[in-house]
């Protein structure tokens, strides 16, 4: 494992070396830099993998420096391969490389092609730090460097101002959740006197006392932190605004690298976790609230990269459920299946996009069928997927696990039931919405003529996740299980019992999603303009109004925070502090102006000053002498 460093290494010299030529490096050369790179790192993530699985799935560490020491606390700057950092490396640098591959098409012409890789170099090397890092100090180090990046790269055509907006944002409301982790680094430290991964999550049970406050609180501020990174509520409206960046950047944030690390981070620690049932639930709670407020929003948006940012919401919201409920290998399966066909969604949405010449609407595009078969079948897998079609499809492997746990759940603790049928309900909203993005573009009026596309850049990464969102890629099922059982991550145990009931509860699951489809067949295919009529009432348009804006979020963050914030800069802007102590100097001045105008040089206006502070004095020594007695 001497060479696990590399896997980090390499997309970080590509950064150094991209970020240095800028716009000297022509865009064959900057491509090779940024693609290879990644490449290169995805290489030898490979190499670790078979040798770790040969070696029998023995966690390794490697030990590059000490970062710093004080006072007895000495950070390491040290790589950990066990399977969970396994499972995340491989998806990291295998489904980052392909993005990487379309990014290469899809950005030329741009400017700045060079700067825009360097932040794809640097956003992979971040990642890869924070799930190798053997300490949550390293860890955090990487969060923060993914927090940066997509503040870069969200904001990349930073002259709309909007893209900057967007930008600030989503780097704001993450750092909310980078403070609450950063508080439950100081409480785990304070408790186990060290910030070492695997310490800690063997201590957990013995240093924290189940459902004590402390536990409670760490757990809670751990929690909040992977809730700001993935989107969870009340830290998820920046995830749709994040699409202001080029498509790609859409697809690495969204399929495999930044809103995956939350995810990571709870499963991570799950001990600790499991010492708070509390916040377990509501975990489950949250992930639940998440996934259908991101459903109905789905439903109605117009821009073809928000719906699928919604759905991504959503996922992740199944994939929270799943650790609240104690299933983290069922969770962990579904972050790899969803970074697969979310990936294939948001690239083949961008060449759509490219197609009808950066047209975003799905409204004024339509008709694509016609001209592009291979951007419709790998929409049908991708969707299919999301939408968990059963057997052909690896989403229905992996969801229906989740919620075949939750059910489980909810035969001894009463609201997972409910989160159980929140979740079938979710499944239904994901049918709807995703019949609705397929059929009106590529069955819709042609609104935008249609421009060919072509090059193997853009069909091959395109033709791989395809075929890895299918029942092939539910083929990695086992070995994922494996790994992640020797990286000692709890498998969800189900009593015999509730066997039949659990499988039950999935069929029933699958059965609602395809009523789903159905209903999105008979609403969008046959009757669309009754759809479009209700749309039309006033009940209709507030309803879309109101899941076009996410359950107003946005506008109730405005009210609370945003504007009592401007109003407060707006006042501080003035500087009120500094004009208060100038109170001083304009007195002195006012003094200074007053006395010099009393020198006047007139012998008359002296006297009668002179007889004035007389009478004034004699006034002030009569008055203290009658109060003296």
């Amino acid at each position: 494992m001497s060479y696990l460093y590399l896997t980090v290494l390499f997309p970080l010299i590509g950064f150094i070396l991209l970020a240095a030529g800028r716009t000297k490096l022509p865009e064959n050369v900057a491509a090779i830099i940024g693609v290879g790179s990644v490449g290169l790192s995805a290489l030898f993530a490979l190499i670790a993998g078979f040798d770790f699985v040969n070696n029998g799935s023995v966690a390794t560490t490697q030990h590059l420096w000490t970062w710093f020491n004080v006072g007895g606390f000495s950070p390491a700057f040290s790589l950990h391969l066990d399977g969970l950092s396994l499972l995340m490396m491989g998806m990291i640098t295998g489904v980052g490389f392909l993005i990487h591959i379309f990014a290469s098409w899809y950005m030329r012409g741009e400017e700045d092609f060079a700067r825009f890789f360097s932040y794809f170099n640097l956003f992979v090397t971040s990642m890869l730090l924070l799930v190798l890092g053997d300490n949550l100090a390293l860890l955090f180090l990487g969060w923060e460097g993914v927090g940066l990046c997509s503040y870069l790269l969200i904001g990349y055509y930073y002259q709309t101002p909007a893209n900057g907006f967007a930008a600030i944002k989503a780097f704001t409301v993450t750092r909310i959740g980078d403070v609450f982790l950063l508080i439950a680094l100081f409480l785990i430290y304070q408790q186990f006197g060290t910030l070492h991964i695997a310490e800690v999550v063997a201590a957990a049970p013995t240093v924290l006392a189940q459902s004590s406050s402390i536990a409670i609180w760490t757990a809670l501020m751990l929690f909040l932190g992977a809730a700001g990174k993935s989107a969870q509520i009340p830290l998820q409206t920046w995830l749709a605004d994040a699409m202001a960046g080029p498509t790609p950047v859409s697809a690495l944030i969204h399929a495999a690298t930044m809103v995956t690390a939350g995810i990571y981070l709870c499963c991570r620690m799950f001990s600790v976790f499991e010492q708070a049932p509390e916040v377990m639930v509501f975990i489950s709670i949250t992930g639940a609230v998440t996934l259908i407020v991101a459903g109905f929003a789905a439903l109605v948006q117009t821009d073809i990269k928000r719906i699928l940012a919604y759905s991504t919401m959503s996922q992740l919201g199944y994939m929270f459920m799943a650790v609240g409920a104690e299933a983290y290998q069922a969770g962990l399966f579904h972050m790899l299946a969803h970074a697969f066909f979310k990936a294939l969604l948001f690239l083949s949405s961008g060449a759509v996009i490219l197609a009808y010449h950066h047209e975003q609407n799905i409204f004024k595009m339509g008709g694509l069928f016609k001209h592009n078969k291979f951007l419709f079948a790998c929409f049908a897998i991708g969707g299919g997927a999301l939408a968990a079609i059963p057997f052909l499809t690896i989403g229905f492997f992996s969801k229906d696990a989740i919620l075949g746990a939750v059910w489980v759940q909810g035969q001894s603790i009463a609201i997972y039931d409910c989160l159980y049928w929140t979740g079938v309900a979710g499944a239904f909203l994901t049918s709807i919405y995703t019949f609705r993005l397929i059929w009106v573009v590529f069955f819709g009026k042609e609104n935008t003529p249609y421009h060919a596309i072509k090059g193997a850049s853009y069909w091959l990464p395109l033709g791989i996740l395809a075929v890895l969102s299918t029942f092939v890629g539910a083929a990695l099922k086992a070995p994922v299980e494996g790994i992640l059982n020797a990286a000692r991550i709890p498998a969800f145990n189900v009593p015999e019992a509730l066997e039949h009931g659990m499988h039950s509860a999935e069929y029933t699951a699958v059965g609602i999603a395809l009523v789903g489809l159905v209903i999105g067949v008979v609403l969008f295919a046959f009757a669309y303009k009754a759809v479009k009529s209700f749309a039309t009432t006033c009940f209709g348009a507030g309803l879309v109004n109101i899941c076009r804006n996410a359950l107003g979020f946005d506008a109730l963050y405005n009210l609370v925070f945003v504007k009592p914030y401007l109003f407060i800069a707006k006042i501080l802007g003035r500087d009120p502090i500094d004009s208060l102590w100038l109170v001083l100097p304009a007195i002195v001045k006012g003094g200074h102006s007053f006395t010099s105008s009393r020198q006047t040089g007139s012998l008359r206006d002296y006297a009668s000053s002179m007889a004035l502070g007389i009478i004034v004095l004699l006034m002030i020594l009569i008055v203290t002498q009658v109060v003296g007695k």
